[in-house]
């Protein structure tokens, strides 16, 4: 085998810890990425390499060589013309040029609990997109993350940033749907477990499941800024995400997103393979949870 694999996405979230993973394990990693002056990057030692749709040539070149492909690419909302339907096709790209390039595996980051037949785009998307890597020819692993916490998180960093500004906080209905978090570093750490291991899918999530009010309340009681909480209708609080969203000039949350999140999308069925806890990196990382707004549009869009 070659010592070379790719990670889509090694300057961004899921990828960055994917990518540590790796070069860890003593692998050269070379990511594919539309943002190789993204903060940050200058601090990893990876080979950069384009990740262009629009020339399918241009990405089988980046694959040469490559043993694993690490997949993390998707989009989290539609934007700048560019929808999820799109954004499916570009993974159809990317597999049709790893099986020419001689890529022997990809191991594919979704999410848990896709379904073709979603009425959520998202999750409809992503069951798409893992049909298309089970039908690309490739051996293949697909890895379904809950909600990944870690440095560079954005959803709870965005939760303390407000935390720390406001004086109160909206919570959506009666904010006892429930999440699953889990570390950055243990989905990284199953995505490269999964590539030993052929055809298979498998949930990444955390050893926590708990209600998305008492998420709020570990954040706030971690940075040491308690707000008393009121419970809205869920229109009420995507109007108020809107308004915030305009003085930060970012999309907060989308209708999709909170669906998905009071519909317990992020929690898992299957035991859990991660192990480290949610309120143990709160703590760790209270001096600086919050301290700056982490914008989706600067780190994908702009």
């Amino acid at each position: 085998m070659a010592d070379l694999d790719a990670v889509t996405g090694a300057f961004s979230f899921t990828g960055r810890f994917i990518a540590r993973r790796l070069l860890a394990d003593g692998r050269r990693v070379r990511t594919l990425t539309n943002h190789p002056r993204r903060p940050g990057a200058e601090g990893m030692d990876v080979e950069v390499a384009p990740l262009q749709f629009s020339n399918r040539d241009v990405v089988v070149e980046s694959l040469r060589g490559v043993d694993v492909l690490y997949n993390t690419y998707w989009i989290r909302f539609p934007h700048s013309g560019l929808d999820f339907g799109d954004a499916v096709d570009n993974t159809r790209t990317l597999m049709s040029a790893a099986v020419e390039a001689g890529v022997r595996k990809v191991v594919h980051i979704s999410v848990s609990n896709p379904s073709p037949d979603s009425p959520l785009d998202y999750y409809a998307g992503k069951a798409r997109t893992e049909a298309v890597v089970r039908e690309s020819g490739l051996a293949w692993a697909v890895v379904r993350p809950t909600l990944i916490f870690g440095d560079g998180d954005i959803l709870i960093n965005n939760i303390a940033w407000l935390l720390r500004r406001v004086p109160f906080f909206f919570v959506p209905g009666n904010g006892a749907y429930r999440v699953q978090p889990v570390a950055g570093e243990e989905v990284a750490d199953i995505a490269v477990w999964a590539a030993e291991h052929d055809g298979i899918t498998v949930d990444a999530a955390g050893p926590d499941i708990l209600s998305y009010a008492e998420l709020v309340d570990s954040v706030a009681i971690a940075i040491h800024h308690t707000r008393p909480i009121v419970f809205t209708p869920p229109a009420f609080t995507l109007l108020a995400g809107r308004a915030v969203g305009r003085f930060v000039k970012d999309v907060i949350l989308t209708p999709q997103e909170l669906e998905g999140l009071m519909q317990e999308l992020l929690v898992s069925a299957e035991p859990p393979l991660g192990r480290k806890r949610l309120d143990d990196w709160l703590l760790r990382s209270s001096d600086t949870l919050g301290m700056s707004y982490a914008s989706e549009l600067d780190r994908h869009f702009r």
